[in-house]
């Protein structure tokens, strides 16, 4: 039977000794609690961190393990030193503070962590592929193993394969601050299904993997050479249910009258935060200090309550911040506080779920004021316990709850006048609106709980799984089935091998005169081409110029803008297939001048028999939305002319109607004397029209991602280079 494999940073029970005995206690967390109700209702396995487990004995060590397998838990152990520079140094010291937008809190010895941070997701992996049975469905958690799904994927090409993040992802401007971007990205590709809380963190991370890895999403897709990953939005809930039966219980009721008993009479305004620079906590007490210091009233009349849960204590910059809230906190209840009244209570500890709905139950206004969060379930577990819906809840709208809270005061926490301006409004609220906000906000947060989200996901990971299970698909070539194709290859009596050029013998370059043969490359072509029984052929969409000069001198065929022109060996002559020069090319060249105009960067390059729009220097989605707009223009305004658009990598191309690659091997084909097998290698959707005419005849390579009918498939030029000079080795020792 298939399970469900959870994988984060920390387990979600932490077991420890205490005075000889081993002790079991439950994470707090969203995570931990949005995920227990699958973890307890299917058979599910959950992968992470149990902590320090340095100083147990091996008689409490195997109790330990045995704990934590009752429980369907499996220990990811890490030393002191992995703690430090994988969770401390790497994930709270860069990822963290960069996804925040808080670029100036980004660890300068970032490079020193990197490795370990590498290591340490080898290490869930390894663990994950282990355990991992046919079947199984894996659901990988946070920014923290970031780079997992794709090392699973690895050592695991069939399995179905989840990501979450937990945090914003910031905008591609800021991440690709991140010198280990790209790494980040393919890592997370690993998955079949990526989730986030909003969809504008999943527009911030499309157009990253726009930029960056130039992968285009479309509808929330990514399609990659053999296969597909998802996007998706997924808000995560509370434990809805828990805060409403807590906050109806006798306990709570009773503890709700005693601390309206302690306020005598005054508003509770409240807090609810982890200690953490990026919750805006200074901010939020000078909107405090603010508003004390323009409403006199108000003075007597407010109590404002932060309790804050130590965190990270030990590192600097949480110190301090702690120190810096410290003297705000003094300073503020130095000027405004009296005899009988501090405005301020500042309270640094963790507190039991019953006192905090309590807390919850009592507060007039909610203050849930971060500079940039995920999601904040705290705002979320407000209004759940806010049975008598009344209360206002003041929300920064750099949350994530901030998508789907839209009755909550919305406010931007670093306009501190307006944030105080938005206090007194919700202290002033009249009930009747409190009740009406507080009513709609309760049914969101009740009809989308931590149950419903996790039950989301996992149904759209399955159907991710199942759909790229049904795709057919060219993947890359293994080794063996790459040695079983070089002798396939060997054994054709007669081999006809047609090979494109950019983006297959050599990368793209970012002007077409930089992308001239190298001296290896040509003594490789060289070779190929005085092989026994060989006839080489290089096809591209270059003018007949640069490839004459570029090969004239090897004896190999050249077929020049898409086969419109062929230099043979035995005719050293070219040969157009048009019997005369497109007369259109002054039309479609005034076209192109004007969104060359439009697009910096961009250039046209002319050839006899077409015109090629090139925008490979063009920001990838500026120059993308253009090249639409190209095309669309071209087809309204040129629909009557003899021609075809083909919108390639990186560049428009307008040529004669029927004049493609595919021609070439019309041609071969008749001029061979025997029977011929073809090899045709390329790597862009104009080797599309070669590899439907080769069809039957032989063997298409695609070359990099992207849907092709290829049947086999390699990485990049250099993949192409070795699979040549493979078939040239095997062929030496025959």
């Amino acid at each position: 039977m298939s399970r469900l494999l959870i994988v984060s940073n920390r387990l979600p029970v932490t077991v420890k000794a205490e005075h000889g005995q081993i002790q079991v206690t439950e994470s707090a967390g969203g995570l931990a609690t949005a995920l227990r109700g699958p973890h307890a209702r299917m058979e599910s396995l959950w992968i992470g961190w149990p902590g320090d487990t340095s100083r147990l004995t091996n008689v409490q060590e195997s109790e330990h393990e045995k704990r934590l397998g009752e429980l369907r838990t499996k220990a990811v152990k890490l030393s002191a030193t992995e703690v430090a520079h994988f969770y401390d140094g790497f994930s709270n010291g860069v990822i963290w503070p960069l996804y925040h937008y808080l670029t100036d809190k980004v660890d300068r010895a970032a490079w020193m962590n990197w490795k370990s941070f590498v290591e340490v997701n080898q290490k869930f992996a390894e663990a994950v592929v282990c355990e991992y049975r046919q079947g199984d469905v894996i659901w990988v958690h946070d920014y923290q193993l970031s780079l997992v799904p794709a090392m699973i994927r690895r050592r695991l090409p069939e399995a179905v394969i989840g990501f979450f993040l937990h945090i914003p992802f910031p905008s591609s401007e800021v991440f690709r601050i991140l010198p280990w971007r790209n790494e980040i990205l393919e890592g997370m590709l690993g998955a079949d299904l990526i989730g986030f809380h909003t969809y504008g963190y999943l527009h911030h991370c499309s157009r990253a993997l726009l930029h960056l890895l130039d992968l285009e999403v479309t509808e929330g897709i990514v399609r990659l050479a053999d296969r597909q990953v998802l996007l998706g939005v997924f808000p995560i809930g509370i434990d809805t249910a828990l805060f409403e039966g807590l906050s109806s219980s006798a306990e709570v009721v009773a503890e709700v009258e005693i601390i309206r008993r302690e306020a005598g009479g005054r508003k509770l305004l409240l807090g609810v935060d982890r200690l953490d620079y990026t919750k805006g906590l200074v901010r939020r007490l000078m909107a405090i200090e603010r508003l004390l210091e323009r409403e006199p009233s108000l003075r007597e009349q407010i109590r404002f309550v932060q309790l804050i849960v130590p965190s990270r204590e030990k590192v600097p910059s949480y110190a301090r911040l702690r120190r810096e809230l410290d003297e705000t906190v003094g300073r503020i209840n130095a000027i405004y506080g009296s005899v009988s009244s501090l405005p301020v209570h500042c309270l640094y500890r963790g507190v039991s779920t019953q006192k905090l709905t309590a807390l919850y139950r009592t507060a007039d206004v909610m203050l849930v004021t971060p500079l940039r969060d995920g999601m904040n379930l705290v705002a979320k577990e407000y209004v759940a316990c806010r049975s008598d819906e009344d209360g206002v809840l003041v929300l920064s709208e750099f949350a994530g709850a901030a998508s789907e809270l839209v009755e909550s005061l919305l406010i931007n926490p670093y306009d501190i006048d307006r944030l105080a301006l938005t206090i007194k409004r919700a202290l002033d609220m009249p009930r009747g609106e409190q009740c009406s906000r507080m009513r709609r906000l309760r049914e969101r947060v009740r009809r989308f709980d931590a149950f419903r989200w996790s039950q989301l996901f996992l149904e759209t990971l399955e159907s991710a799984g199942v759909l790229r299970m049904k795709q057919p698909r060219a993947a890359w070539m293994a080794d063996d089935e790459r040695e079983r194709l070089i002798a396939k290859i060997q054994g054709y009596p007669s081999l006809h091998l047609i090979l494109d050029y950019d983006g297959t013998l050599v990368p793209f370059a970012a002007s077409p005169e930089l992308a001239a043969p190298d001296q290896r490359l040509l003594d490789l072509l060289h070779r190929l081409a005085l092989r026994p029984r060989t006839q080489l052929h290089i096809v591209s969409g270059r003018p007949r110029e640069i490839l004459e000069a570029w090969f004239a001198g090897l004896p190999i065929g050249l077929h020049a803008e898409h086969g419109g022109w062929s230099w043979l060996p035995v005719k050293q002559t070219w040969i157009s297939v048009a019997e005369e020069l497109p007369s259109w090319k002054s039309e479609v060249q005034k076209t192109l001048e004007r969104i060359t105009t439009e697009t910096p960067g961009s250039f046209i390059e002319e050839k006899s028999l077409g015109l090629a729009w090139h925008f490979r220097q063009v920001p990838s989605e500026f120059g993308r939305a253009h090249a639409a707009s190209l095309v669309q223009r071209l087809r309204q305004e040129l629909k009557d002319l003899p021609i075809e658009i083909l919108n390639g990598e990186k560049v428009v191309e307008v040529r004669a109607r029927g004049i493609n690659k595919g021609i070439i091997v019309q041609r071969l084909q008749e001029a061979a004397s025997g029977a011929a097998e073809f090899v045709a290698i390329g790597d862009d959707r104009t080797d599309e029209d070669l590899f439907h005419a080769v069809a039957g005849h032989g063997v298409c390579i695609h070359v990099g991602a992207g849907p092709s009918q290829a049947r086999y498939r390699l990485e990049a030029p250099w993949a192409v280079r070795a699979f040549l000079e493979r078939i040239l080795h095997d062929g030496a020792e025959k």
